[in-house]
């Protein structure tokens, strides 16, 4: 795998996939790593077809998805039986898939993992002070 390849696609309702592509391009430059996808108006029968040929088509092995119990995710995790090689992360957010950009490209399959951790440490709440 290249550089200018594709590492991972990410799939999400209206522009989700989009705009985070874009911001991992705009933080990095690395945008051309992620296949993203919009998915409006498909089903998840149509989403399942839509990420298998873009997996069969890029050879993309990692899935990053909007939500855990979204029709992404559940196209997503019908995908992964039989593929043991296929790694699927829901509920990506901008850290995770900046962590994945600069990964190492050899180690994809850990990266995705490494990536989900750092998204989930990512998450943070502060409250106001009087």
């Amino acid at each position: 795998m290249t550089n200018s390849e594709p590492r991972a696609i990410v799939a999400g309702h209206a522009d989700f996939a989009i705009g985070l592509v874009s911001a991992v391009e705009a933080i990095t430059g690395l945008g051309h790593m992620f296949v993203p996808l919009a998915v409006p108006t498909l089903s998840t029968a149509d989403i399942e077809a839509l990420l298998r040929e873009t997996m069969q088509r890029t050879g993309v092995r990692v899935l990053f998805t909007d939500l855990h119990a979204g029709s992404c995710t559940m196209a997503a995790r019908r995908i992964l039986h039989g593929m043991p090689d296929a790694v699927l992360v829901s509920g990506v957010n901008l850290p995770a898939l900046l962590d994945f950009a600069f990964a190492d490209a050899h180690l994809v399959p850990t990266a995705a993992r490494h990536a989900a951790e750092r998204g989930r440490a990512a998450i943070d709440a502060v409250e106001g002070t009087p």
